[in-house]
Formats: C-alpha cells, structure tokens, sequence
C-alpha cells in the first residue's frame, strides 16, 4: 500500500511538472497569452544611462503592481508543494500572492472605509507564514494555543525606504571604522555608537581575536539591517530578491544563475538585475510618512512619550551625514563603493527628506534601527532559531504609526493602547511607565501617535 501511495504521488508530481512546463515556457504552447510583467528594462540600460530616473520608476512601478502568471514564471514545482496539489498556491510557506500590491496596499486603516494605495501596509489576511513544519489549528492539546513553529508576520508599509537604506549604510561604514579600530589597538575597549545609537563595545587582542560577547542589536559582522522585522536585510533589493523567491516562485537570476530554470518551471531569468534595480528605485523613492500639526495634546503627548522612556529605543529622529543614497549591484555588504549603478538625492521629490543643514537628511522614523528583546510574551517558536532570536525585533518604527494597524510584528495588537502594554523585555520600563500615566496622559501619547501619518497619495506623479 505505501509503494502504491508512493507512485501515485510521484505520477502527481510529474503531472503538474508537465503542466507547469507546458504553461510557463514562454508562453509557447499557451496561444493568445502572455507574460503579464510588460515593459521591462534592462541594467545595461540603467547603467549606461539611457533612462531617466522617471522611467526607471515607473518600470519597478510595473513589477510592484504587475500579478505574475505562470508563464512570467510563477511557482516552484520543483522545490515547494502546493496546497491540496492545486499545482499553483501554498499559503502555508510562501506561494501566497501574485503581486507585491497585494501585501502591500493599505495607506490608512483610520479611515472606514480604508485608504487605499501602493506601498502601503497588509491587514491581518496577508499576513506571511514563514517555514513552518508544524501547526495546530484544531488545538489538539486542548490548550487554547494554535501550535505553530514558523514566523507569522505582518507585512510593513515601503514608505521612506530610501532615508532609513541610506542611515543602514552610515551605520554600517562606522562600525566597520570602529571594528578597524579595535584591531589596529589591542586590548583597548571601542564603543560601537553610530548616529547616536549604541550597539555595545568590542574589543582586540594582540593575535588579531576580536571579542564581540559584548555586541547587542547586531549581528556579529557588524552590518545594520534595517529591512525585515528581525532585521535581515541591509537593503530593500536585498529584502525583494528574498520576497520574489518566497511569495512568487519567482526566481531572480542574479540569486539562481542566468539561464537556469532553478524551479523546474520551464521558465529561465524569471526576474532579471534590470528587474529588480527599477523595483529598487521606485520603492526608495516613494514619498516618506508625514508628520500632522499636532493638538496641544499631540505636543504634549510627545512629551510624555520621550519623558518614560518610549524614545530611548523609537529615536524621533536621526541625521544622516550625506544626502545622496547609492544604489548597486552587484553590492557588497561593507564597501558601499561598488556596483553603484545609480544615485538618488533624497531631498528631491517625491522622496523630500528635509535637509537637517550639515550636509544630510534629517530621517524622523522613530525608530533606532537595532534589534532589542522584547520579553516572552511576544516572543516567536519559529523552529530554526534559538530562543533568545525568537524575542528579539527591530524597533517599530513609528512615523505612519496612525494609520498602520494592526500592530506589532504579527498584528495581534489591534489598537495603539494594547500595543505598547505588549511590549516586555527591553521595553518593559517603558511599557510600566506608559501603564502609570492618567487616563488623561495616556490619552495624550496617542494623540500624539495619531498625528504620525502615511502619505496620502503615494506614487501619484507616476500614476498621473
């Protein structure tokens, strides 16, 4: 009977393979279709500069908002299954969409109706569900608790992107000084602050060992990544060539080798470098969140805010030293001098960071960009991770905070109010402080959070 089982799966496989195979090479056996991914661009054209900045834009506008068919090459028959054998959708792990738009398209949930628009952020139905191998939907213990190994994650709002990429590379480039430093002075203790953020000290030894028992919110080679709620990716490329792979099947060329069909679909260059360096420049210049004139109360509870503590970790704002982000490839994660393909100047619209008159931008995220523990109750099982990164988090950042709920990285918070009471670990003074406050001055924090708004017409210029 298992052999039986076993060769009817395997004659499965090989039925959707075909189907896949017949669908997506090129469209070929597939009369009158086509790929929906239209008007592509190439690096050669980027680098050589045959483009303006508006037309690469509005070329990642079209990958952002394109829904990938099959024949584009949608799926992964070769590697994932499918949901029920579908031969199309998993849900469970990846396979979740057809489009970036899809996850990322709510500009405000303070509005009822909501507020519409790319870029924006996910309710609870788009939430990922990250490599689980377990889960207990029919709670079989009978402990009130869905069992789950994997990471369940709420997909953020793309806004302001370019500043908080720009702010990473800064960070970065001084802690690899500092790290340069520590090894150039042995046995001396160097304080790794950047930007006014403190990732703990490091030290040398004479024999060149470096200890970094004392490195916190980093990861151990010192690089700040901003992208991701566990903080994975130093920039948002990075962060879409993991994205396509995952919720698409679609496979960039770059990651899996020009002309390989990794996924077994019948389709080669899935995603090509031109591809996702337009995706990357249009969502690094999408406008950035806005501050609202706050009330008396807004000011006030801005006060408070900073007053128990909320602000030693969710910075109201950060500077930056230049005000030109370099987009590259191929990039490297510490010499941000190479594969620059293109520069962006973000005091320039649509983007109009302010120029804080040292020569940056001055990045009003409210956000430090370090990963913090943020205590037991929120803290994630995901199975392929210790204990300790299952709890921490990269700060929240707060500016379009009005408009974003859900909150937390899962979105169970579904008020402001029960967001911050969440918060434990790291954030539990601050959390205590918040809980202390009269009604009155809790009520003023929130007005002041009410007044941190997305952009209200997101990629218009290029809409229009």
């Amino acid at each position: 009977m298992r052999d039986f089982k076993e060769a009817v799966h395997a004659a499965q496989a090989a039925c959707l393979l075909t189907l896949f195979v017949t669908i997506g090479a090129s469209g070929q056996t597939a009369p009158g279709e086509q790929p929906n991914l239209q008007g592509r661009v190439t690096q050669d054209q980027i680098v050589n500069g045959e483009l303006s900045l508006r037309e690469i834009r509005r070329a990642g506008l079209r990958v952002f908002t394109t829904p990938f068919n099959k024949i584009d090459g949608y799926g992964d028959p070769g590697g994932r299954p499918s949901l029920q054998g579908n031969g199309t959708l998993l849900r469970v792990n990846g396979l979740d969409g057809q489009t970036c738009l899809e996850c990322h398209s709510l500009l405000s949930a303070a509005t009822v109706p909501p507020r519409l628009g790319i870029g924006g952020v996910g309710g609870s139905v788009t939430n990922a569900i990250i490599k689980p191998t377990a889960i207990d939907p029919a709670d079989l213990d009978l402990d009130k608790i869905a069992g789950f190994n994997g990471r369940f994650v709420n997909p953020p709002f793309v806004f302001g992107s370019g500043g908080v990429e720009l702010l990473g590379l800064e960070m970065t480039e001084d802690l690899q000084q500092l790290r340069a430093e520590a090894l150039a002075n042995p046995g001396i203790v160097i304080s790794l602050t950047t930007h006014g953020v403190d990732f703990g000290t490091i030290v040398a030894d004479a024999n060149g060992y470096l200890d970094i028992s004392r490195v916190t919110g980093v990861e151990d080679d010192l690089v700040v990544k901003p992208f991701g709620r566990k903080g994975e990716f130093a920039t948002v490329r990075d962060f879409d060539t993991e994205a396509m792979q995952f919720h698409f099947g679609m496979q960039p060329s770059e990651v899996v080798g020009t002309g390989n069909d990794a996924d077994a679909d019948g389709v080669v260059d899935e995603i090509r470098p031109g591809d996702l360096s337009a995706l990357h420049t249009f969502e690094v210049t999408l406008e950035r969140p806005e501050d609202e004139k706050a009330s008396s109360n807004g000011a006030s509870g801005l006060q408070r805010f900073n007053q128990i503590g909320c602000a030693f970790c969710h910075v109201p704002v950060i500077q930056t030293r230049g005000q030109t982000l370099p987009l590259r490839f191929p990039s490297d994660p510490i010499d941000h001098t190479t594969g620059v393909y293109l520069t962006v100047n973000l005091t320039q619209p649509p983007v109009s960071f302010p120029s804080n008159g040292t020569g940056g931008i001055s990045v009003p995220l409210f956000a430090d960009l370090k990963r913090h523990d943020m205590g037991p109750d929120l803290s994630e099982s995901f199975a392929q991770v210790d204990a300790q990164h299952n709890r921490e988090f990269t700060t929240a950042r707060l500016w379009g905070v009005a408009d974003t709920a859900p909150y937390l990285h899962d979105g169970r918070a579904t008020t402001l109010t029960e967001a911050i009471l969440l918060h434990g670990g790291e954030a539990l003074p601050a959390r205590d402080a918040f809980a202390a406050l009269s009604d009155q001055n809790r009520a003023r924090v929130i007005s002041f959070l009410d007044s941190l708004r997305t952009p209200t017409e997101p990629a218009k210029d290029l809409l229009n």
